[in-house]
């Protein structure tokens, strides 16, 4: 067995891996991470995205640990089912949380899991776009863990809250689950490349891709701050 890293907890290829006595516990471990990511605040550092594409690359070891199909479409579509579901529930745990806390999160002190500043980032996302931020957050690290406690501090309609929760969670994983079974399948049967031997640049190029409308967010917002110290000065 390989020594264990700290690196390896950001590794989505890691928990897709892992074993336990010479057991494979890769699709608990995914779907543990799927609840925590979108439904608990301490999971917003845990691969999102990047977990879902590989989980589809590497569906057909996942599911043979569950219930193996023959046909790949079932087994693909099972697999993004059962990811969807634990997304669903994570959000709904994180609405039930986000009303129970209320505004006790906004006191709390800054610390190496809790930052306040996501907080506020995620209710301005959230203000902006209503019941849609939703859906969008799903596709945006960070923003996905604090959206649903954001949406139960508000006290947002839960039936409203739970249809965009059901939709986000359905498109997210399927989304990202079929693409990356597919692509591999297209690249392998056509081109005689394997996509697990390229895993490395797959998470570098998703962690840039999902991360740019944040990062862009964020230089946008300090130029802004920036005009206004400068017309405040003048």
């Amino acid at each position: 067995m390989d020594e264990f890293t700290i690196s390896q907890l950001i590794n989505p290829e890691f928990y897709i891996n892992l074993q336990i006595a010479g057991h494979s516990i890769g699709i608990y471990v995914v779907l543990f991470i799927v609840f925590a990511e979108t439904g608990l605040f301490a999971g917003f550092f845990l691969p999102g995205d990047s977990l879902l594409f590989l989980s589809g690359i590497y569906s057909t070891a996942l599911m043979e640990e569950v219930l193996p199909i023959e046909s790949d479409f079932l087994n693909v579509a099972l697999l993004a089912t059962l990811v969807a579901l634990s997304g669903i529930l994570g959000n709904s745990f994180g609405y039930w949380f986000g009303k129970k806390s209320g505004n006790y999160l906004y006191n709390v002190k800054d610390n190496f899991i809790y930052k306040k500043k996501y907080l506020y980032e995620s209710k301005v996302f959230f203000e902006r776009h209503g019941g849609r931020a939703i859906i969008f957050a799903r596709f945006l690290p960070v923003v996905r863990t604090f959206a649903p406690i954001i949406a139960g501090i508000v006290h947002m309609d839960i039936k409203k809250f739970m249809l965009y929760n059901v939709i986000s969670s359905f498109l997210w994983a399927t989304t990202l689950i079929f693409a990356g079974h597919y692509l591999q399948v297209w690249l392998l049967n056509d081109y005689g490349i394997d996509l697990k031997h390229y895993i490395e640049y797959i998470i570098l190029f998703l962690v840039l891709v999902t991360t740019l409308p944040v990062i862009l967010k964020l230089v946008k917002s300090k130029g802004g701050k920036k005009e206004v110290d400068n017309v405040d000065q003048a």
